[in-house]
């Protein structure tokens, strides 16, 4: 009996975690601004919004299922590879020293006013660097073939839920757990060293409290059918639920657009920027010959892992020929100089 409730409390860890997105009170405050949104914008009754939101149709399509058991999944998975990983500590640490041996920057003096506003400070840049470092990794998920192969997992969701942000393939979520080490642990060790230690995160019930606000004013609506747009303004700064659903489209002009989680202007700065229309109508998933194992978990973790053998082998294959052709030339243009001069001589 005790292995059973361990297991449950394993599995519903990120329901009851603040810090996580589909934390509970989150998934409710999402159904609470899916609920006006649904009566006040689409002039719904209660029922019919309830009918709407719940959409059994969703919740329980193979693609749904599916990702119910991806988490799982990945979540066993991740317990087996967390030991090995990096931890925020290990190169905050290294960060710290690395700015200790160089002169340039320097510890700032702490009056009340400077000790006043560092944790606000530190809170903030911790979570827009942070953020920054999400759309990088994901814009290269979607342009170096080899990263594709993976995160074209996540893609192949035809419906969206908030569990779908965990439809991933195992070596993607590994890649973003480094992510998340090297990015937290670069910043905590920089404001660790310049405030001489005197670091705390504004929190609220142990998130951060931009993090907080950000999920609690509808993050997990971005997975979800509810295609809520903001003023134009707005979607300058912040990506809207419709303008992340635009990013899971199978049509062409959608393709590699808002690469953004929180903040729509790395978009903007790099033309990936593209607007939510209300009611708009998308498909979502990935074109028929890459979809063959959408259902199938065997392919689903196995083939991403073949294709990207195959890719890196042909690149090295490129890169090989192409650097033995250069030799060749090389080996070619010297023996043309060493001839004429020569020639030159006699």
């Amino acid at each position: 009996m005790e292995y059973i409730f361990n297991s449950l409390d394993f599995v519903l860890s990120n329901f009851l975690d603040p810090k996580k997105r589909i934390f509970i009170g989150y998934l409710f405050s999402g159904f609470c601004v899916a609920l006006i949104w649904t009566i006040f914008i689409k002039k719904l009754t209660i029922i019919n919004s309830l009918k709407f939101i719940f959409d059994k149709r969703i919740y329980f399509a193979k693609s749904a299922i599916t990702d119910y058991f991806i988490y799982i999944c990945n979540l066993i998975i991740i317990v087996f590879f967390s030991p090995i990983l990096l931890t925020q500590l290990t190169i905050a640490t290294l960060i710290f020293e690395l700015l200790h041996s160089q002169e340039l920057i320097n510890p700032i003096y702490n009056s009340l006013i400077i000790s006043s506003i560092i944790p606000v400070t530190f809170t903030f840049c911790y979570f827009v660097f942070d953020d920054f470092s999400k759309f990088l990794v994901h814009m290269l998920m979607h342009r170096v073939p080899i990263l594709w192969s993976f995160h074209k997992v996540h893609h192949s969701a035809e419906v969206l839920t908030p569990m779908t942000v965990f439809r991933t393939h195992p070596i993607e979520g590994i890649i973003f757990i480094l992510r998340s080490t090297f990015t937290q642990g670069l910043i905590i060790g920089f404001f660790y060293y310049v405030t001489s230690g005197n670091l705390n995160l504004v929190t609220i019930v142990g998130a951060n409290i931009f993090s907080f606000t950000f999920h609690l004013l509808g993050s997990n609506l971005r997975h979800s059918h509810i295609s809520i747009s903001y003023w134009k303004w707005l979607e300058y700064i912040l990506i809207s639920p419709g303008q992340h659903q635009i990013h899971h489209s199978v049509k062409k002009e959608h393709h590699d657009k808002n690469f953004g989680v929180t903040f729509a202007f790395w978009d903007l700065l790099f033309k990936s920027l593209v607007f939510s229309r209300f009611d708009q109508k998308l498909v979502f998933g990935l074109r028929k010959n890459e979809n063959s194992h959408k259902y199938n978990l065997i392919g689903i973790y196995i083939r991403p892992v073949i294709e990207s053998y195959y890719i890196l082998k042909n690149f090295l294959k490129l890169f090989f020929y192409k650097f033995d052709l250069f030799l060749k030339n090389n080996q070619l243009n010297l023996y043309k100089f060493k001839k004429d001069s020569k020639n030159e001589i006699y």
